[in-house]
């Protein structure tokens, strides 16, 4: 056995602290030393086989070893590896929006990178806040989100997430928010059975913002999955009825498709399966097929246009990551979306803008 693999494993329990792990637990243990990956296979240090059936943290799209990502990394790392995107651009970043544009629902027409989802959450919150503070009304400060909701582990995600376990430890350092129920059929927090219910919980949100919609910025929601809470599946109709309320009381509507995202429901996108445009769209996870960091913030061209005015306005979007729109995660993730289209008959074209009916009218 090479000292490599007969290091990392003391290495990794002496000096790694390993995320959502009771680490005196993991320490009594001999840890697993992933080396390679092969389709839908993970093989450890002593060549033992694992199926990875949680595609390493939901990222991994197509399997392990995807032809098309490795020769768009391989070809890009021989031509640039990083440049800032603060006031420069580079060309598979310029590219990859082009293409993110074209297969997102109509209407979407700018796209703000970040490194991963929990980053894109607080670049969104943060948009919607300012929004509203260029269109003259900044009042609208606050924000509805859903029980059993997961946005990331940043203190602006975990302040709309609705998870006790992971949130309430972290509570005194939160923003409120207005909470309202899950879309959870299963065990209905409102004590109703769909579809006798008549979405009594998209209801219960279009109260909140009957009542506080001056206050309100933006709802935040995971569009048809609620993914961590338990893979809760929402009723046909919640999340066209949320837009529409949404749409009465002058809010923004935010969905999160981190991990819904990329075909993981059947479509391209979860909000397809209504045919909702949202005012801004959350993309991460899946983006570079589990290759490298990447996540996206998507707007409307309205909330683009709040940010535009002259220097001397200060309306800039004062935010930014130094990795955003690296060069060699964008080129994985266009490698990504040309596996979609070589593996998914139905997968949106990179040729024509649409892609968005294309994939509602068949499945991907």
């Amino acid at each position: 056995m090479s000292d490599r693999k007969k290091n990392s494993g003391a290495y990794d329990k002496e000096f790694i602290w390993h995320p959502f792990t009771q680490m005196r637990e993991y320490e009594g243990k001999d840890p697993v030393v992933i080396e390679r990956g092969e389709g839908a296979y993970l093989i450890d240090s002593e060549g033992r086989r694992y199926i990875d059936g949680v595609s390493s943290l939901w990222v991994n799209i197509h399997g392990h070893g995807v032809p098309e990502i490795d020769n768009a990394i391989k070809k890009q790392v021989d031509l640039l590896s990083h440049s800032t995107l603060l006031g420069v651009t580079n060309a598979p970043a310029a590219l990859l929006a082009k293409e993110l544009i074209d297969i997102c629902p109509p209407g979407l027409k700018k796209v703000f990178y970040s490194g991963d989802g929990a980053s894109a959450v607080e670049v969104a919150l943060k948009m919607a806040f300012q929004y509203w503070q260029h269109r003259g009304k900044p009042g609208k400060t606050k924000f509805v989100s859903l029980r059993n909701a997961y946005h990331g582990d940043t203190l602006g995600a975990v302040s709309v997430g609705g998870i006790e376990l992971f949130h309430a430890a972290f509570k005194p350092l939160l923003f409120e928010t207005f909470q309202a129920p899950s879309y959870y059929c299963y065990r209905c927090e409102l004590g109703k059975t769909y579809p006798s219910c008549g979405l009594a919980c998209a209801d219960e949100l279009g109260n909140i913002l009957e009542a506080h919609h001056e206050e309100i910025a933006g709802v935040i929601m995971e569009p048809y999955v609620q993914a961590a809470g338990g893979m809760i599946v929402s009723p046909p109709g919640y999340l066209g009825r949320v837009r529409e309320y949404c749409d009465r009381y002058g809010v923004l509507l935010i969905l999160d498709e981190v991990a819904t995202g990329f075909g993981r429901t059947g479509r391209m996108f979860a909000c397809e399966h209504e045919g909702v445009t949202p005012d801004i769209l959350v993309l991460g996870k899946g983006m570079t097929g589990g290759y490298l960091p990447l996540s996206a913030t998507i707007t409307t061209g309205d909330v683009y246009d709040a940010f535009l005015g002259e220097y001397e306005e200060f309306k800039t979007f004062f935010h930014g990551h130094s990795y955003a729109g690296n060069p060699l995660a964008c080129a994985a993730s266009l490698g990504n979306l040309e596996a979609f289209r070589n593996r998914c008959p139905h997968a949106p074209s990179r040729d024509t803008h649409g892609g968005f009916e294309k994939t509602r009218a068949r499945d991907i």
